[in-house]
């Protein structure tokens, strides 16, 4: 049984069992996760075969424009984690980051074909991505104990992928019933988008964020203080990096994530390997999808078992055995493992990456420095995704994975120093500021 009681997140257990349930509050984000996906990867699914193959973007303008948008959500994530901690605005600050993305499916429907049109589409979609998604981690982190968050994260990431799992087909299944027209793959994206934004409304409560701000009360008898002078704000950035194991965790997430070449170069390795027909390749993500939905919850109940730097190092260490099976001459039947290792990539990294970061950081700052975190990856992975788009324009499909891989092994063999061998969680007795 997932649902527990949402009362305040530093309260204790009813029992036992209570402690180890998964909170409302995760099991209503999933939902509006869920539908999400199906509305973002009805469009991810056909997106790199839209532009490459329709289009004829080369892969360097690909690469360019995908780590583009990607990494260019990285203030707007500073400034949705910063919005969402004031005042405890989590779920609005969310809402609005959802609706925009929403509502870019619908610019791609009205650009035609123009790239301008397109451009700014996708950077409405990933902007909308980055306001949203330090707010919702945020919401998941504060909703139960620090020592479940491994689960919770699990349990919200198996509900997400499903909505993964389900965009590809519904794509695969509006292009059959459509004769391949890509603008009624957005418009029905679009309608679902606008489902999940009016799920959250109705049923993801707001977070109980001013309980758990800490405050010490004074005794009735006593005279009143006075009143002390107001600090001056520190940056976000700089707060949040004041803590030694979360900057480790940032540099060692930040290092990775330049070595990860992303997923939409992984498939499109694929299919030019398997010379898979056009129709085809929006079925592509749906192994990678099913594993994750699979493994999410086992991947986070290991975390908070063993700890989670092992299960994070572990999953990128996944992805470098999909490079090398993409690397390696092997019969076309072996490339069937490739998704399966980036199920186990995404479920040992995305939600326990989060579990590893959310204790370190104070509850009433948790939002921001998870958007820190998150702005970091961002900004490595745009360095992976145009770099790898750069390589392999110039050098060739071979050089250019050749290269990611010892890249990635590298990074593996820095992250394994870098990572904190534990995490605990801030003194919330203090201000944090």
């Amino acid at each position: 049984m997932y649902l527990a009681h949402t009362g305040r997140p530093d309260a204790p257990p009813r029992s036992p069992g209570a402690r180890r349930r998964v909170p409302a509050t995760v099991i209503a984000l999933g939902a509006v996760s869920l539908v999400t996906d199906v509305s973002s990867e009805m469009v991810t699914a056909v997106l790199p075969l839209y532009l490459v193959l329709g289009l004829g973007f080369s892969p360097l303008q690909f690469g360019f424009l995908d780590g583009m948008f990607n990494g260019a959500t990285a203030l707007v994530r500073l400034l949705g984690g910063r919005l969402a901690d004031r005042g405890g605005r989590h779920k609005r600050v969310a809402g609005a980051g959802y609706l925009l993305s929403a509502l870019s499916r619908l610019g791609l429907l009205l650009a035609d074909g123009a790239t301008a049109g397109i451009a700014g589409s996708l950077a409405a979609d990933r902007l909308g991505k980055g306001v949203r998604t330090a707010p919702r981690d945020a919401l998941i982190s504060l909703s139960g104990p620090p020592e479940t968050l491994g689960r919770a994260f699990g349990v919200h990431r198996a509900m997400d992928t499903t909505g993964a799992l389900l965009g590809p087909l519904a794509a695969f299944a509006v292009l059959w019933a459509t004769a391949d027209a890509y603008d009624a793959v957005f418009a029905v994206s679009f309608c679902t988008g606008l489902l999940g934004v009016l799920l959250l409304v109705l049923y993801v409560p707001s977070a109980p964020f001013a309980a758990s701000v800490p405050s010490t009360p004074s005794a009735p008898s006593a005279a009143p203080a006075p009143a002390a002078p107001p600090a001056r704000p520190t940056p976000l950035a700089r707060t949040a990096l004041r803590d030694p194991a979360f900057r480790r965790i940032l540099y060692a997430a930040s290092l990775l994530g330049a070595a990860t070449i992303g997923d939409s170069f992984l498939y499109l390795l694929i299919q030019r390997a398997l010379d898979l027909p056009a129709a085809l390749f929006p079925l592509l993500p749906l192994g990678a999808a099913a594993g994750y939905l699979l493994l999410a919850v086992p991947a986070g109940r290991i975390a908070d078992r063993v700890g989670r730097r092992l299960p994070f190092l572990a999953g990128h260490a996944a992805l470098l055995g999909a490079y090398a099976v993409l690397l390696l001459p092997m019969a076309r039947p072996a490339l069937a493992v490739v998704p399966v290792l980036l199920a186990v990539f995404y479920a040992s990294t995305d939600g326990v990456l989060m579990a590893l970061a959310g204790p370190v950081l104070p509850a009433h700052r948790r939002a921001g420095g998870l958007a820190v975190l998150q702005t970091g990856q961002a900004l490595a992975r745009l360095l992976g995704a145009a770099g790898f788009g750069a390589a392999w324009t110039f050098w060739g499909r071979g050089p250019a994975l050749g290269t990611a891989a010892l890249a990635l092994a590298a990074a593996l063999a820095a992250a394994w120093r870098i990572l904190p061998a534990s995490t605990t969680a801030p003194d919330t007795t203090q201000e944090a500021l």
